[in-house]
């Protein structure tokens, strides 16, 4: 039994996740475990695994890794400037955005020439040459 009956000393790993707002929702919390995107201590975890202060946990998000470190136990989601001190993050730097050329049609300019046609496939990259 802890000291003070009011400290805990562990929590539902997506209850963790949700009440630090890592994710928006509970059971968006609940599928990004199921799905394996979610690691406690480099191992794959269920949404009930209990977390407990020290714990590093990673999440998979498009494109990058997200990493923290366990510093409070919560159970009640709260604002944002509460739920930093909740974790360490250890993240690298989010990835620049990636820009792709998207070939765009004015509304109402009719049906596309066969020059068109082969420039917008050459910028998906569907041009047939490989």
């Amino acid at each position: 039994m802890p000291a003070n009956a009011n400290e805990l000393t562990s929590v539902r790993l997506d209850v963790w996740l949700w009440s630090v707002r890592l994710f928006k929702t509970r059971s968006a919390a609940t599928t990004a475990c199921r799905a394996g995107h979610v690691r406690l201590n480099t191992a794959p975890v269920k949404a009930a695994q209990p977390v407990r202060v020290g714990d590093r946990v990673s999440v998979r998000r498009p494109g990058w890794q997200q990493e923290f470190q366990v510093t409070k136990l919560i159970v009640k989601r709260v604002g944002a400037p509460v739920a930093a001190q909740c974790y360490i993050d250890h993240s690298p730097p989010r990835p620049a955005e990636l820009s792709v050329p998207v070939g765009r049609r004015d509304r109402g300019a009719g049906r596309p020439t066969k020059k068109d046609r082969r420039e917008m496939e050459r910028l998906r990259g569907l041009d047939g040459s490989r």
